[in-house]
């Protein structure tokens, strides 16, 4: 450790200075030793005794103990001063605890594939935190006293800016200088995106995205020189740019909840990939344009073999907000499987409404009482779909009439539209006896009966009923 080379330094200046403080003190004798001297070499020689101070050497394995009592013994006994001890065993004390919160806590910056925190895993890291803070305080005062505070001139390391949080099974057993180094290529970065935003604002200009590139392939490529290719990845997945874009982009999709294994083989396929489409931001002829198109596409590619096909189909299909409603009110109701069947509706829903609002027939009082039938009749065809039992109400025994056209869209069927509309499909076939159900296709016309929903059966009451 670092600190203790500048201990053993302390300890033998501290050993120097003794010596000199004795060779110093014999000064006060020094005349009637001379007297002596004199009067010896006048009466004869006579024998001398000399004393000479020898430096003792000591190595730390001599010093060092797994039980720290003696390891504070050992150190008094090479007349190492109080202060000095204090230190450190406050600085090998907060080590251990350092490595400790690095190895033993599961915080949630280690869930790099999470777009937002767990709280769970945040609530049981702050506990074990404290725990372990507790656990510190209670071995120092137990070791020096509980007076131990007011004497720590080391202590933890205060920075002067925040620093990257290394924890976890890779980052948090890197060793003491690797963790350093990171620290500061981190801070250089910062310093050299600072430099940069600063410069253009002076400038009046926006930043280039091909200069931010480079400025984090920069980065990497410091990254790359102090980490193994496995650490640099598990490095890269919790503070990269790119990986922080993925995040975001599955937090937006709200319900796809990648898993840390499809979350590392989505980074793998498409990290290298993105970079490349990153320096190619800005350029405008062909050949760029092109190249960018080209990569895109492998992108996109990549990441349906990283999910593979099933996964790559909810992951397009949760890009679309009326997609996302579905499986909401599909979770809500706690059906997740009814979610196609309720899009369904949604689309045929969206279709209906966007041609009412384009009917040049109906005035603004006619298409307000239209757009609230068609909600009631969404929100009954969602209930349906959910396996929901529905309330009956005066209009489910009248029979129909009116009749209104419905344009097809793609994926529509007459039980689809049925259950939006809450029509029988035997009825809809009624009411269009010249259709070919058979063949129907986006762009059709199909006239609807005001039908209302098949009124639900009173529930069988008991005896005591």
């Amino acid at each position: 450790m670092r600190w203790r080379p500048l201990a053993l330094v302390s300890v033998g200046v501290n050993l120097v200075l003794a010596a000199a403080w004795i060779s110093f003190s014999h000064p006060h004798s020094g005349q009637p030793a001379m007297s002596a001297l004199g009067q010896s070499a006048q009466n004869g020689p006579t024998a001398q005794t000399n004393v000479l101070l020898r430096r003792q050497f000591f190595t730390w394995q001599e010093v060092e103990s797994p039980d720290y009592p003696t390891y504070i013994a050992n150190l008094r006994n090479i007349g190492c001063p109080d202060q000095t001890i204090r230190d450190i065993i406050i600085a090998d004390v907060n080590a251990l605890y350092a490595r400790r919160r690095a190895t033993e806590l599961v915080t949630p910056e280690q869930q790099w594939w999470r777009s937002e925190p767990d709280t769970n895993v945040l609530q049981i890291a702050l506990e074990k935190t404290k725990a372990l803070e507790d656990e510190r305080r209670g071995l120092l005062t137990k070791l020096l006293g509980a007076n131990w505070e007011s004497g720590d001139l080391i202590s933890l390391p205060r920075p002067s800016r925040p620093g990257l949080v290394l924890d976890g099974p890779v980052l948090g057993n890197l060793p003491a200088e690797t963790k350093q180094a990171l620290q500061e290529i981190n801070a250089r970065s910062e310093d050299r995106m600072q430099a940069y935003l600063e410069a253009q604002r002076l400038q009046g200009k926006a930043a280039d995205p091909v200069e931010l590139a480079r400025l984090r392939q920069q980065t990497r490529d410091d990254l790359a020189r102090v980490l193994a290719p496995g650490q640099l990845e598990d490095f890269l997945l919790r503070y990269s740019q790119y990986a922080n874009n993925l995040r975001t982009g599955f937090g937006e999709l709200q319900f796809f909840n990648a898993s840390p294994e499809e979350f590392r083989a989505v980074f793998r396929a498409t990290d290298s990939i993105d970079q490349q489409i990153q320096l190619l931001a800005d350029s405008t002829d062909p050949a760029s344009i092109q190249a960018r198109k080209s990569l895109e596409a492998q992108r996109d590619s990549a990441l349906k073999i990283a999910l593979g096909a099933k996964r790559y189909d909810e992951f397009q299909l949760l890009h679309d907000p009326l997609y996302r409603d579905a499986v909401a009110t599909a979770d809500q109701a706690g059906t997740p499987e009814a979610a196609r069947t309720i899009y369904q509706i949604n689309l045929a829903a969206a279709s209906t409404q966007n041609a009412l609002r384009t009917n040049g027939d109906l005035t603004a009082d006619q298409k307000a009482i239209e757009q609230k039938q068609l909600e009631l009749d969404q929100l009954k065809a969602a209930a349906l779909a959910t396996g929901q039992s529905l309330l009956p109400d005066s209009q489910t025994a009248q029979s129909t009439i009116s009749r209104r056209t419905y344009t097809l869209r793609p994926g529509d069927t007459a039980a689809t539209i049925g259950l939006i509309y809450g029509i029988p499909e035997a009825a809809i076939r009624a009411a269009n006896p010249n259709l070919n159900f058979n063949n129907l296709r986006p762009g059709d016309a199909i006239s609807l009966p005001r039908a209302a929903l098949p009124p639900v059966p009173a529930p069988l009451r008991g005896p005591g009923g």
